[in-house]
């Protein structure tokens, strides 16, 4: 018996060793991808106009060559240091479509930022800028506007928030909704300052969707990208092409930077994910596959206090009060002093 358990413990420390090797090697590949030239942050800060309880600011800074991020912070008055969390929206929204999340948050003595991604509010050019920007990397191979170059900007704003004086750098969370849960669960993946995490509505296995015939509304989202590519080839827009379209404008999303991936990367932080049990865009068979390889990560970390995988009752891609209600909590429950 006691040959048997030292046999097993081996087992089990070689396992766990495997897995974080893997861990890594993936952790580092992405980071090499989405690496660019460092510029200066060079932030520039201005306050608003003043209304209700809370001291609003609109802040730039920059995150490559020709690259400025807006963005926008709300707090309760005061310049201590305080536990923040930045909140990433989603396809088609803005910034300032995350204000009443903003708000909810600096109601609870947070720092709460939100900025616009890539091609999306003020930094689109126009109408249909964000598919456009996708088919333009898709025909020429540089540049990656569908999920990285946002996670490359969040990582960046998280160095903007460590050099401000009423952030905690040690207590900085992230939130994101649908394209910026993605983006949540992608940069707390390679960004260990990324103390919790929160993805709504954006978790899902991109490898699940594609060999069960369900990446179809996910497709719908950059639409115009997809179709436009097809064109170009004279190709019928089917799982063999959409395979081929993601090797090229996000290169290892259904593989080693698909969820079951990179949520294991997160542990032992603390890790939320929520989802509605009738989303076609994150269907939920894809969700708990990847949740199952974060629960895994979480009971070899002997954290598995700290993962919690929120199925809304009833829901599609949306983000339901009482899931916000529980989030706030999370992140209250881990980042609060």
């Amino acid at each position: 018996m006691p040959r048997r358990s030292a046999c097993t413990s081996a087992l089990l420390a070689l396992t766990v060793t495997l897995a974080q090797a893997q861990g890594a090697s993936s952790r580092d590949s992405f980071l090499r991808l989405v690496d660019r030239a460092r510029v200066p942050l060079a932030p520039e800060l201005s306050a608003l106009s003043a209304g209700g309880p809370f001291a609003r600011e609109r802040f730039t800074f920059a995150t490559e060559d020709g690259q400025r991020v807006p963005g926008l912070a709300v707090k309760a008055a005061g310049s201590a240091r305080r536990p923040t969390v930045i909140v990433l929206h989603g396809t088609g929204d803005r910034k300032e479509g995350m204000i009443p999340l903003l708000e909810a948050l600096a109601d609870r003595g947070f720092l709460a930022v939100a900025i616009d991604g890539r091609h999306h509010g003020e930094r689109a050019k126009g109408p249909g800028d964000y598919p456009q920007a996708i088919l333009q990397a898709y025909r020429t191979g540089r540049g990656h506007p569908f999920l990285y170059d946002t996670t490359w900007d969040a990582m960046r704003l998280v160095d903007y928030l460590q050099s401000r004086p009423d952030v905690d750098g040690a207590r900085i969370g992230m939130m994101g909704i649908s394209k910026g849960g993605m983006e949540t669960y992608l940069t707390a993946a390679v960004d260990p300052r990324i103390a919790v995490a929160v993805p709504v509505i954006g978790v899902q296995s991109f490898q699940w969707a594609l060999e069960h015939d369900a990446w179809q509304a996910r497709v719908e989202t950059i639409l115009g990208a997809v179709l436009g590519a097809a064109r170009d080839g004279l190709r019928p827009v089917d799982a063999e092409f959409v395979q081929e379209f993601y090797d090229r404008v996000v290169p290892g999303i259904y593989a080693e930077f698909d969820a079951p991936a990179m949520l294991p990367l997160i542990a032992p932080r603390p890790l939320l994910v929520i989802n509605g049990d009738s989303d076609d865009l994150t269907p939920l068979e894809g969700v708990r596959e990847a949740a199952a390889a974060a629960e895994q990560a979480y009971r070899t970390a002997r954290a598995e206090d700290r993962f919690r995988l929120l199925v809304q009752p009833g829901a599609g891609h949306e983000f339901t009060p009482s899931a916000q209600r529980t989030a706030l909590d999370w992140l209250a429950r881990w980042l609060r002093p």
